[in-house]
């Protein structure tokens, strides 16, 4: 237990250290370009027919066109584009964020993985256990998993204390399940994977919470820009980089622990080999 402390403790001031890197800083600022580029190549393609489409949904709304007649009679005939451009924005900049999260993961966490090997454990032998078609269904059956589990626990929620752990702790177990296998595919085999997950299971599932915490936290930066509207570009952008700074220490900190419990399982067998 005291082992398992220390190793947790020690991953994650080894996290917490590096985040504050220049590397690891311009890693996290990626989203940020991303969306702006995605931004720009939309704006130019779509905007014109996305707006015109957004502006005929909203006339055709019936239950709205009380509203549109007293803004004509203001003589704000022009206030139907101006929500429909608001509204474009707000779904465009969700989507948006989605697909700049999306690719930064599927290519940052490879290189965070790396980057803590190369410093802390290079003579650490790579036996390629899990592979991108490996990885990518592990996650997904992860997530099914996870998705299944919320469903199901829905009626729990009524009871108080309950609606305040399952959820944390099913995302936590997602994220553990998710962040260990891509911190340890390149250099555990099948069978280490599973002795670790196995060993270090509830040290796992404490970092997936508290990742999974930290992970809700833009979300209220988020609904403030949505809120204040006049700050919204802003707040988004604040949201955004303060998302991929949280997956980029939860990266680093799986990678830490995963990589040096990995270290110790083969000195471990290697003194289990050699005494016998």
């Amino acid at each position: 237990m005291l082992a398992a402390m220390n190793l947790l403790l020690t991953s994650l001031a080894q996290a917490l250290g590096q985040c504050l890197h220049r590397k690891v800083i311009a890693w996290s600022l990626l989203p940020l370009l991303l969306m702006a580029l995605l931004a720009v190549l939309l704006s130019w393609w779509l905007w014109q027919p996305a707006l015109l489409w957004t502006v005929q949904a909203l006339e055709g709304v019936s239950w709205l066109g009380g509203m549109w007649s007293w803004l004509q009679q203001q003589g704000w005939g022009w206030g139907v584009d101006l929500f429909a451009a608001v509204l474009l924005v707000l779904v465009s900049t969700a989507v948006l964020v989605l697909l700049a999260l999306l690719l930064v993961s599927l290519c940052m966490t490879p290189q965070l993985v790396e980057w803590v090997a190369q410093r802390r454990f290079p003579e650490l032998e790579r036996k390629q256990g899990g592979p991108w078609w490996r990885a990518l269904g592990w996650a997904m059956g992860s997530t099914l998993a996870a998705l299944l589990a919320l469903v199901l626990s829905m009626p729990l929620w009524l009871i108080p204390p309950l609606v305040l752990v399952l959820p944390p702790l099913i995302w936590g177990w997602l994220t553990y399940r998710v962040m260990a296998f891509d911190a340890l595919a390149e250099h555990a085999s099948q069978a280490e994977r599973q002795t670790l997950f196995a060993r270090h299971r509830m040290s796992l599932l404490c970092m997936g919470v508290v990742c999974g915490v930290l992970g809700a936290a833009p979300s209220v930066v988020w609904a403030s820009g949505v809120v204040f509207v006049a700050l919204f570009w802003v707040l988004v952008p604040l949201a955004i980089w303060i998302y991929a700074l949280v997956f980029v220490f939860s990266s680093l900190w799986f990678a830490h622990f995963c990589l040096a419990a990995l270290a110790q399982l083969r000195q471990q067998e290697a003194q289990i080999h050699t005494a016998h």
